[in-house]
């Protein structure tokens, strides 16, 4: 069955016929996604002082706190299904939210200021070279630890999980940066792969110093962004990138799967670790509660009150959670649009501008350097193009905005709830009908029209009265929505015309 739920604008959403939300309303359920984050071993690490010090200077300092996280799959599929990649946001009954780089830094505690991370791909034989140099130890072919420039985690954790107590310098260099492409590749860089991480973020560790001059956090933002919008095409039932981050992202804004909050300490990842987040609650019921989403579920700015934990050098860069520019992680190319979830920010929310389309078949060479080139310069200049309301202020007056939001989105997708208020609509214009039909004269009318509208009228009028559903149109209100205040239409000869058509249309029938 072919049920058109929207947009009434296409203009934004205009993937929509890709979107898993299609799917949905026809009654296509692809269940819950596979979420692709290798955490649970983390905690196998066994780090040296010394090491912790290489892993601090490389930028992951706070990060490797966070550990083993329990992920609610159900929770994640169900958000999914909110994100749309045209805009790179959540659609939700109260208007648009995402993932901002001041969020970023918060939950992760990563950097979101400096070096964009580009790069390219690299072949099998450079990829063993690298290994060979910055790791000293090389992974077996034969043995399948390594397949296309990638090595299995589980090789670099068998082989580089304990550094000797007396290793030299180097050799605690080359297990440090085992472990940091461990870290990232179960990760922030997770890929639908599973167990694999591509050596081509190796030479990114190769000088300590210089890894703490990237901005990981923007890195990893545009690679979640890039799985988020993956998984959200109905063609798709895994989704990978840091869920970490993705998870608790949900649980400061959404009261919805919430656990019970840990004692808060930074990075604010730590606050969900270890409560239950696992859910019994199914996939279904998420959507539901989604739909039913109201102000009093929603936390705009849940960061405020831990102001005093933050580490100054990370408190300096929240003003770029509200840049507009363009996140860059090797090949992926990402937009930041602060500027259409200014109520994260306790601002005012008006009409965002136009999101030029994107072409996502031109996948040219040529294409993919200029793309990049200009990419890394809007990064360049992340700081000229910070968003606020017209006139500034901390005024949330998002009328204009949610009347135009109701045109472009699509905010329902609990289809059983949807179905049914379709269905009350339906017998609530039945209704109406019927009782415009018993005021309109028919004498004017020709004799096919005249039998046409007795015939509708008997009809409308029998199938509610069998159905029971005259009281229930009227206890449900649907009618009463849907009524203007006008005059019943005349049979005088004076203006308008009194035919059928004309008659239905003056009732908005």
């Amino acid at each position: 069955m072919d049920i058109d739920v929207g947009p009434v604008d296409p203009s934004v959403l205009y993937e929509q016929d890709l979107h898993v939300s299609s799917a949905i309303w026809e009654g296509q359920e692809r269940g819950l996604l596979r979420c692709q984050e290798h955490t649970s071993l983390l905690h196998q690490w066994k780090l040296t002082d010394e090491q912790i010090k290489l892993v601090e200077k490389a930028g992951f300092g706070f990060f490797r706190k966070i550990g083993p996280m329990s992920l609610n799959n159900s929770l994640i599929s169900a958000l999914v299904e909110r994100w749309r990649r045209e805009t790179n946001t959540f659609h939700l009954p109260l208007g648009e939210m995402t993932i901002t780089l001041d969020e970023v830094a918060l939950v992760l505690g990563l950097e979101i200021d400096g070096d964009p991370i580009v790069g390219s791909k690299v072949g099998d034989e450079i990829a063993m070279d690298m290994c060979g140099r910055l790791l000293g130890k090389l992974p077996s072919a034969a043995n399948k630890e390594v397949n296309c420039s990638r090595v299995k985690l589980n090789w670099l954790k068998r082989t580089f999980s304990e550094c000797p107590e007396d290793a030299s310098p180097d050799v605690i260099k080359c297990h440090t940066r085992a472990y940091l492409l461990y870290l990232i590749g179960s990760t922030i860089f997770a890929t639908t792969d599973g167990d694999k991480v591509s050596v081509k973020y190796l030479p990114l560790f190769e000088d300590f110093d210089q890894a703490g001059r990237y901005a990981w956090g923007a890195a990893a933002l545009a690679c979640l962004y890039r799985a988020l919008g993956n998984a959200s095409l109905k063609s798709q039932s895994n989704i990978c990138g840091c869920l970490t981050l993705l998870q608790c992202w949900s649980y400061f804004h959404l009261n919805i799967g919430r656990p019970e909050k840990s004692e808060a300490c930074f990075p604010l990842a730590l606050l969900w670790k270890g409560k239950g987040s696992r859910s019994k609650t199914d996939l279904s019921e998420y959507r539901r509660e989604l739909d039913d989403l109201d102000p009093s579920k929603i936390t705009w700015c849940p960061f405020e009150r831990f102001e005093n934990m933050i580490p100054p050098h990370i408190k300096a860069k929240l003003i770029l959670g509200r840049s507009k520019t363009t996140l860059v992680c090797f090949e992926k190319i990402e937009l930041h649009f602060p500027d259409r979830c200014l109520r994260q920010f306790g601002k005012r929310q008006p009409i965002p501008q136009k999101v030029k389309r994107r072409d996502r078949k031109n996948r040219r060479l040529d294409d993919l350097d200029t793309s990049m080139s200009l990419a890394c310069e809007e990064w360049a200049e992340r700081g000229d193009h910070i968003v606020d309301s017209p006139g500034g202020g901390n005024v949330v007056d998002d009328g204009a905005y949610m009347e135009w939001y109701a045109r472009i989105s699509i905010t329902k997708l609990y289809r059983e709830a949807f179905l049914e208020s379709q269905v009350m609509n339906m017998i609530a214009c039945m209704r109406e009908f019927e009782e415009a039909a018993s005021v309109i004269s028919l004498e004017r009318l020709s004799p096919v029209e005249r039998e046409v509208m007795e015939s509708v009228k008997d009809t409308f009028s029998n199938s509610l009265t069998f159905g029971g559903w005259q009281e229930v149109a009227v206890n449900s209100g649907y009618g009463k929505r849907r009524r203007r205040n006008e005059q019943t239409p005349t049979t005088n000869n004076g203006g308008g015309g009194n035919d059928l058509s004309s008659l239905l249309l003056q009732k908005d029938i």
